[in-house]
């Protein structure tokens, strides 16, 4: 039997974006940090605006041995829907050192940046330096990131791009992020 799909090794790796105002974009990046994990390759995972561990950072940390995470967010929350305070760009700023560090280390096949668009498209951080990190990475390592608002120069930057786009959501009718579903 013939598989209809051919294996190419992770010779070169590539950077993808999973942006959009839908739900969804963290899970596939989840998805693939799994499906990584499966395959033997060493994964980090960067949250950045996110001080807590939602529930699939826990399982994770708890059954995937090959994933590290760490979060880059401050006590006061997530910062959509607060202001903006110097605790989180310099959190942001700092949690972008370390995934240039993680990152240029060689020691991941698999770099997930989930919602580093949002301090991006925010002001937290440079746009450009977001840019050269991306068009930076080492050969070989594939680089993943999440986040509504995609600037237009991360978008040309990349090599694979997905729009999550909502066309209806509960959230609209007044449900909050339920354990286990959204967080």
């Amino acid at each position: 039997m013939t598989d209809k799909f051919t294996i190419d090794p992770m010779t070169r790796g590539y950077v993808q974006i999973y942006t959009g105002g839908g739900k969804g974009k963290t899970t596939a990046a989840m998805g693939l940090a799994m499906r990584a994990a499966g395959a033997g390759l060493r994964v980090f995972m960067g949250e950045f605006i996110k001080e807590m561990e939602y529930g699939e950072i826990g399982i994770l940390r708890d059954r995937f041995p090959e994933v590290d995470v760490e979060l880059f967010g401050i006590e006061a929350g997530c910062i959509i829907g607060r202001e903006v305070s110097a605790e989180d760009i310099e959190a942001a700023k700092a949690g972008l050192a370390r995934v240039r560090e993680v990152l240029m280390s060689g020691d991941y096949d698999v770099v997930i940046l989930d919602e580093l668009t949002i301090p991006v498209s925010m002001g937290l951080l440079d746009e450009d330096e977001v840019v050269a990190l991306m068009d930076g990475k080492p050969e070989g390592t594939e680089l993943v990131i999440t986040g509504r608002g995609a600037t237009e120069k991360m978008i040309g930057h990349a090599d694979l791009v997905t729009e999550m786009k909502e066309i209806k959501h509960y959230y609209r009718q007044g449900v909050l992020s339920r354990r286990g579903i959204e967080c």
